[in-house]
């Protein structure tokens, strides 16, 4: 649940870095910190506490340089203390780094480090990069970066500044995400894109390997060996008022009172009245695909699990295919059989969730095509899937389930139900539902519609509807190729 922030260019540090961790706190956090570059050196502020406590720390002892990094940090490794916080750095206080992630050797390479004559101050895993990075060769921060990550076994979202190159970040990702913001000679690293989207909607998703270099004039990204590596410019297509509580208390009652629209929106596009019929975009299902299907598997966790055991009874009941829920945490780790005919549906609200992205690769390598069902467009399982479903709804803030669950529950699974086992543009096969099934969703989505209608008009205090899939063709959202 931690959060990063990074920024350099022209203007003040501090006062981006702040704001930028202030619309990370939905995350959840018990400590939060800066590092910023000043007058050859490097200087940190760090506290156990929330936000508006740095912020005032700041106040009272200001950091003033246009190149820094920031961190909310939720406790795995040692206490949530202030020593404890990001971000951390090496014996001489050159290098200072924020981290989210794991590393799982950590343990192994303090005794060696310590052996080698390096002094620990926390009790956290991540302090063992910052001196990595100290010791490591190479005549530049990149380089030796690169040269540390050599010998760490684990996850890691990575910003890096060194006193010794003013100006510079370099950035780090294996398995945590972690993305750059494209502005008008600055530049912006993030964990997550609202972080920065005030500042600039142009970012670049990170894949794992990479390595990117900012700098006030460019950025660049390359992998392990140093070769440079294309990443696409994106374009964020949702706004500020849909990360801020619009004058609701907190994110959770938000969520709940967007119910409503959050179902319309879902469900906007996808429904073809006169044919009875729904349309799903960006499957990428040829029609011999679906013809061939034996069985699906969804993998998910937490309440994204909960939803993939309400689809497979409204799925087996229309398309009348065997369908098996599993809790990708655990299904990453076993033995997976290659079955003929084998669909497997991932569903992550952030498209990032580490199990189910590493169950997803499981699936894959065991033969079965791979579909998504997530909320964030550019995220690693919408690179990495064979295509899939947004659901158009707003940015999740809370840790509410209610929300998750209106989008992706019946609706949406008796759309795919009407598809897998109706026509849907595929052909018929014997002993499964044809198209006779098909006109069952529209009614059920429908009826649901409509309760939702009714909610909205008596109990929801929003008062316009959601606009993120406005047609048929919004629908269709570009599902990128994993060749990239």
């Amino acid at each position: 649940m931690c959060g990063i922030v990074g920024y350099t260019g022209r203007r003040e540090a501090a006062p981006i870095l702040l704001r930028g961790l202030s619309r990370l706190e939905y995350r959840g956090y018990d400590s939060a910190g800066l590092a910023v570059q000043v007058d050859g050196g490097v200087v940190t502020r760090k506290l156990a506490g929330r936000v508006d406590a740095l912020e005032a720390l700041v106040a009272r002892r200001p950091v003033q340089g246009a190149t820094g990094i920031a961190h909310t940090r939720w406790a795995t490794h040692g206490a949530p203390t202030e020593r404890n916080a990001h971000p951390h750095v090496d014996c001489h206080r050159r290098v200072a780094l924020v981290h989210n992630g794991i590393i799982e050797n950590a343990d192994a390479l303090r005794a060696a480090l310590a052996n080698s004559g390096h002094r620990f101050e926390t009790e956290t895993d991540t302090e063992t990069l910052a001196h990595l990075i100290e010791e490591a060769p190479g005549g530049s921060l990149e380089a030796r970066v690169i040269a540390a990550l050599e010998r760490v076994v684990g996850t890691y979202g990575l910003a890096v500044v060194s006193a010794d190159e003013p100006g510079k970040v370099v950035v780090a990702r294996q398995g945590s995400p972690v993305l750059l913001g494209v502005g008008d000679e600055e530049f912006f690293v993030a964990s997550d894109a609202s972080a920065i989207l005030e500042h600039t909607r142009s970012v670049v998703y990170l894949d794992d390997g990479d390595i990117a270099v900012l700098t006030p004039d460019r950025y660049y990204v390359v992998d392990r060996d140093s070769h440079v590596q294309l990443r696409a410019v994106d374009d964020i297509a949702w706004d500020l008022a849909a990360v801020e509580l619009g004058g609701y208390p907190h994110y959770m009652l938000k969520e709940i009172c967007q119910q409503p629209d959050t179902v319309r929106s879902t469900l906007r596009g996808r429904l073809l009245f006169e044919d009875g019929m729904a349309r799903l975009n960006g499957l990428n299902l040829p029609p011999e695909a679906c013809a061939d299907l034996q069985r699906i598997v969804i993998i998910a966790c937490g309440t994204s699990w909960h939803a993939g055991l309400v689809g497979r009874h409204i799925i087996e009941a229309l398309a009348g295919i065997p369908v098996a829920v599993e809790y990708a945490s655990e299904y990453r780790y076993r033995t997976q059989l290659s079955l003929p005919g084998t669909l497997t549906v991932a569903i992550s609200q952030s498209g990032e969730t580490a199990d189910t992205l590493e169950a997803m690769r499981a699936a894959r390598a065991a033969g079965s095509r791979v579909l998504g069902l997530i909320n964030v467009v550019g995220s690693t399982i919408a690179r990495e899937a064979d295509g899939g479903i947004y659901p158009c709804t707003r940015v999740r803030r809370s840790a509410s389930p209610r929300r998750r669950h209106s989008r992706r529950k019946s609706p949406r699974w008796r759309c795919w139900g009407c598809i897998s086992g109706g026509n849907g543009g595929c052909p018929s096969r014997p002993g499964k539902r044809s198209g006779a099934a098909s006109p069952s969703c529209p009614a059920s989505s429908v009826a649901c519609w409509r309760s939702s209608r009714r909610c909205a008009r008596s109990r929801t205090p929003m008062a316009t509807a959601a606009t993120s899939c406005t047609s048929g063709a919004a629908s269709a959202f570009r599902w990128r190729s994993r060749a990239r």
